[in-house]
């Protein structure tokens, strides 16, 4: 199992990345009166959501298997991340209608101070450091939750840029491009949710990417003593993969050697593709059989 520890930490520095942010960028936002900054900030409180969920989700993962968990509870990641996407939809939701209200209903606009652009620059450099932090440590670890932490960190590196370009732009005169950056950030902010939410579903209903399955049938059919890979079904366990699998054998053989020839497929696929848990079937194989099967495919 990863070290979790590491993975708590790349989370915690997210939370306090995001703490710190979204206080400033509010602040700032209501003293300089721009509606992209504050829904910047809010943004943020959003992220804050997104983190904790993700920690919580990294601790329950750690828990060993018990009676009602015989997998242990490694999709506690992808579950957080699923809770968390829906808190951003909704305050991505709310920034949207405000926006829209501002800039297609009339509402009156106000001038932004310049100070929020600076303010949103500053943001989307710290930003871009904790996504570097994040992605290299979630790909290191093999953290499905931590990863969309660090896709939602880039996110909203671009998401204060665009807020910069709102804020300048109505220094010449464009002042709907505040709220319209506003709207800009509630958008991006529902599809970073719907990237996060698709991402969980696809891991929690055993969701398996086809050409990595092709992969590992390639890799069993070369050991030495598979004549046929008749079926193989996997699935990710959180960070772990889980491999399920039928294989032909020499009928010939001792159980000893198809015990051998098992070990040897479960420590080459935990080698060349990090396969954590493997279970294998064994058949006799056949070839009378074979020809038959393969004259029901054509």
């Amino acid at each position: 199992m990863k070290n979790t520890g590491n993975v708590e930490f790349g989370a915690w520095i997210s939370i306090a990345a995001y703490v710190s942010l979204s206080i400033f960028k509010l602040i700032i936002g209501y003293l300089a009166d721009s509606k992209a900054l504050t829904a910047d900030g809010l943004n943020n409180s959003t992220d804050i959501f997104l983190s904790v969920a993700i920690l919580i989700g990294i601790r329950i993962s750690k828990k060993p298997p018990d009676a009602n968990h015989t997998y242990g509870h490694t999709k506690a990641e992808s579950i957080a991340s699923l809770v968390a996407s829906f808190l951003m939809v909704s305050v991505g939701l709310n920034i949207i209608l405000k926006s829209f209200r501002q800039i297609f209903l009339g509402s009156e606009i106000a001038m932004p101070d310049t100070i929020a652009a600076w303010t949103a620059v500053l943001c989307a450099v710290v930003m871009y450091f904790v996504y570097r932090y994040n992605y290299r440590l979630a790909l290191k670890m093999k953290s499905s939750a931590l990863l969309s932490a660090a896709k939602d960190n880039l996110s909203d590196a671009w998401v204060s840029i665009g807020v910069t370009v709102g804020i300048i732009g109505a220094q010449f005169g464009l002042i709907w491009l505040d709220p319209l950056a506003a709207l800009v950030v509630g958008i991006l902010i529902c599809k970073t949710a719907w990237t996060i939410f698709q991402d969980s579903t696809h891991v929690l209903t055993d969701g398996f990417d086809e050409e990595e399955l092709t992969q590992y049938i390639k890799t069993v059919m070369q050991i030495k003593g598979v004549r046929v890979v008749e079926s193989m079904k996997a699935r990710n366990q959180g960070s772990e993969i889980f491999v399920d699998a039928v294989i032909h054998i020499d009928p010939d053989i001792s159980i000893i050697q198809g015990h051998h020839i098992c070990d040897k497929i479960e420590r080459i696929m935990r080698e060349k593709h990090e396969v954590s848990n493997m279970h294998i079937h064994i058949e006799p194989y056949m070839e009378q059989l074979e020809v038959k099967r393969e004259s029901r495919i054509r």
